[in-house]
């Protein structure tokens, strides 16, 4: 019998199945043989299963207006112990350093005075928020949930893309995975020794917990989410829930006396901690866009008093800003007297002119993307773009440099993916999630792998036509009781500070995004 594998076409990535030989590598052996014991009639069912799971589920993300179910590949994404440690060990080392770099730029600015980075590279981001100076949070966190996008080179090297601080998506999905995978490929969990995924939202929670306030014992928590319009609503109700916090939107909360409330069916409940899925620049309309009608007019204030606590923080953008990405293996010495754990993606920084002039001298070869971008939008793949495609970034760089940064083209590493009723080699990368409770960073086990499911694509996202995949971190102790994968279950949070309904109310219609 002919198995799935059999003729798989290897190119010139790094594959996560074979390799260079064309055997497996030793930690995917196991799962080679179970996909060649499969038929194709095996796989269509089971991609039939896993549709009508989601659909049932709800999982879905919204694109263009229209809702669609994620799509979830079939073959996981296998990671080896010994190297999760190390993407442990390096993600950790990244979030302490980009904590320690927010801490410097919204208080004493000594990065700047050391001359380690230019005051410009702050002065000049769209993510710097001078509202925010000054705001010491309770705990010390302003990362309290990171996504770290890695990706894996032709040499096998993993390296990091880029860093998401502000509002980082896709934890949802990951629980959303496994426990469809669980369903449909019952026997290969048997046979496989997996760490589970199930705890997520209760890491979150409890690192949201203990960013309350100082005095406060049993603090009230919400998810602050646009409305139902949003792309990512899907995971904003799904959070809530499996944490069990009130989902709110900006027209259920109101500030009095520089203190948050939210209205519930008791009365006016005091809100201690706010989850944010909402951007800084519709937060709060007191300080940012005054037309906002998704966030809350004088939040901002109540956590500058030391009353509420906002995660993730205000002006994380910062951080995360594409240039000053490329400044982080240099922050890691500096705060940390560390060497970077994992390597950057070689980058250029474009306002520079010598640098500027090399690059467009080469576009063709490197890949052009704007530090503000997001999703896979405006980002231009030298060797895959056309003459007009080049000779439009080439003006808009010039036009605008510290917008843009160059990067090595990366030919992202490829797994086997299901296409009708064929396995075929595609892109992928991996945004493991970092949860800082103010003692410890904890990289969960696994992470969001995102594939390309378009032939030769290397844009992932799910908004540019990818897909994702179940990442299983292998491991030979595997995790019993709470820790094991299944529904969590939280208590219900008591109710702090609750007052009679009255006083102002800020009622205003939800804003449709």
């Amino acid at each position: 019998m002919r198995g799935l594998l059999d003729g798989y076409p290897r190119g010139p990535a790094y594959d996560e199945m074979f390799g260079a030989d064309g055997l497996p590598h030793p930690h995917m052996r196991a799962l080679y043989d179970a996909l060649q014991t499969l038929t194709e009639e095996d796989l269509a069912r089971r991609g039939a299963a896993r549709d009508r799971s989601f659909r049932d589920q709800g999982v879905t993300f919204s694109h263009a207006g229209e809702e669609w179910v994620f799509p979830l590949d079939l073959i996981p994404r296998l990671i080896p112990a010994a190297e999760w440690e190390v993407v442990e060990a390096g993600v950790a080392q990244r979030v302490r350093a980009l904590e320690a770099f927010l801490a410097d730029v919204y208080g004493a600015g000594e990065v700047i005075r050391d001359g380690v980075v230019p005051r410009s590279l702050i002065t000049t981001s769209a993510g710097f928020c001078r509202p925010a100076h000054g705001i010491r949070p309770p705990n010390g966190v302003r990362i309290h949930l990171a996504g770290i996008d890695l990706v894996r080179d032709q040499a096998g090297v993993l390296r990091v893309l880029e860093d998401n601080l502000r509002v980082p998506s896709g934890m949802s999905y990951v629980v959303e995975n496994r426990r469809t995978m669980a369903r449909v490929f019952p026997g290969l969990f048997l046979e496989q020794q997996v760490r589970p995924v199930a705890s997520y939202p209760g890491r979150l929670l409890d690192a949201l917990r203990r960013s309350a306030p100082a005095g406060v014992e049993q603090p009230t928590v919400v998810l602050l989410t646009p409305g139902v319009h949003n792309a990512a609503y899907f995971e904003h109700a799904f959070l809530a829930r499996k944490m069990g916090i009130e989902l709110v939107e900006g027209r259920d909360l109101f500030c009095r006396e520089q203190v948050l409330y939210m209205r519930s069916i008791g009365g006016q409940q005091r809100v201690d901690v706010v989850y944010r899925r909402v951007n800084d620049d519709f937060f709060d309309p007191v300080h940012f866009r005054p037309e906002s009608v998704v966030g809350c007019p004088g939040i901002l204030n109540a956590a500058r008093a030391g009353n509420v606590t906002i995660a993730n923080a205000i002006g994380n953008g910062v951080a995360d800003d594409k240039l000053t990405y490329t400044y982080v293996p240099e922050l890691i010495e500096y705060y940390l007297g560390e060497r970077p754990l994992l390597p950057n993606v070689t980058t250029f920084r474009l306002d520079d002119p010598d640098v500027r002039a090399d690059c467009l001298a080469r576009l063709d070869q490197l890949v052009i993307k704007p530090v503000e971008g997001s999703g896979g939008s405006g980002i231009v793949i030298g060797p895959h773009a056309s003459d007009a495609e080049l000779a439009a970034v080439r003006e808009r760089v010039l036009g605008e440099p510290r917008a843009w940064i160059a990067q090595e083209l990366v030919l992202l590493s490829t797994s086997p993916a299901q296409l009708g009723d064929q396995l075929l080699p595609r892109h992928i990368d991996l945004r493991p999630f970092a949860v800082n409770d103010g003692e410890e960073v904890r990289v969960l086990p696994g992470g969001l792998t995102r594939v390309a499911l378009r032939e030769g694509s290397l844009i992932v996202n799910s908004s540019q036509g990818g897909g994702s995949k179940d990442t299983w971190v292998l491991t030979s102790r595997p995790e019993q009781g709470p820790e094991a994968d299944g529904p969590p279950a939280f208590p219900a949070q008591a109710v702090r500070g609750s007052v009679p309904d009255q006083g102002p109310h800020n009622d205003q219609p939800q804003q449709q995004q």
